[in-house]
């Protein structure tokens, strides 16, 4: 089976394409290899350190509908028929892909099959989908440092599912990890920011009813 990266590059830079790319494209270019090969398109956008607005909250919540199938055991994908619809504009996915593929090839020279039991066991798929489906969430979120790392973590985790490379995976979870750890502290710094602010509001105006 052809690399990912030269599978892209064929799709996308050397056979015609309409003017738009939906998500029943990429279906169709997946082949069997469905659930990893979602998680790193949908995931590349935002893990990439370039720019990608608006596509973070729905792509996100596009994977945590995957990762929701992978936690229950699903060999394939089911998405609503809106969601397969949805269309990005061919030049957007060109953008995303030309700077993504130099990343995978750079994977795809370490991966193989190994630690397969992480990626094809129910206990292993049910690991990474939740970890998947909570880095989602963090993806969904419109607040600024919860999208790249998590979306890293997706990333990674999902290339590793796409070659039952279990060595890959774990490598993504790590790196989910760490955006779990970056997006807790963004949240809790949120928190107490709004709490010290609200303290400071109700003593501002205590002071002027006095």
């Amino acid at each position: 089976m052809a690399k990912l990266s030269k599978e892209l590059q064929r799709y996308f830079f050397e056979e015609e394409r309409p003017p738009d790319v939906t998500l029943d494209d990429i279906l169709e270019l997946a082949g069997e290899r469905t659930f990893g090969f979602l998680l790193v398109i949908l995931s590349l956008p935002s893990a990439l350190p370039v720019p990608a607005p608006g596509y973070s909250t729905p792509f996100g919540f596009v994977i945590f509908l995957l990762a929701v199938q992978l936690i229950a055991g699903s060999t394939r994908p089911w998405l609503p028929e809106r969601v397969n619809r949805f269309a990005i504009p061919l030049p957007k996915a060109q953008a995303f892909i030309k700077a993504g593929i130099p990343w995978l090839q750079r994977i795809e020279v370490l991966s193989r099959p190994r630690l397969t039991p992480l990626c094809t066991s129910r206990l292993g798929r049910i690991t990474l989908g939740s970890m998947i489906a909570l880095m989602a969430c963090s993806m969904m979120l419109p607040i600024p440092l919860t999208n790249t790392l998590p979306a890293m973590g997706i990333f990674i985790t999902g290339f590793g599912l796409l070659d039952d490379d279990g060595a890959i995976s774990l490598a993504g979870l790590v790196v989910c990890l760490l955006g779990l750890t970056l997006t807790t502290s963004v949240l809790v710094f949120g928190v107490t920011v709004v709490k010290e602010s609200i303290v400071l509001l109700k003593q501002g105006l205590g002071s002027l009813f006095r």
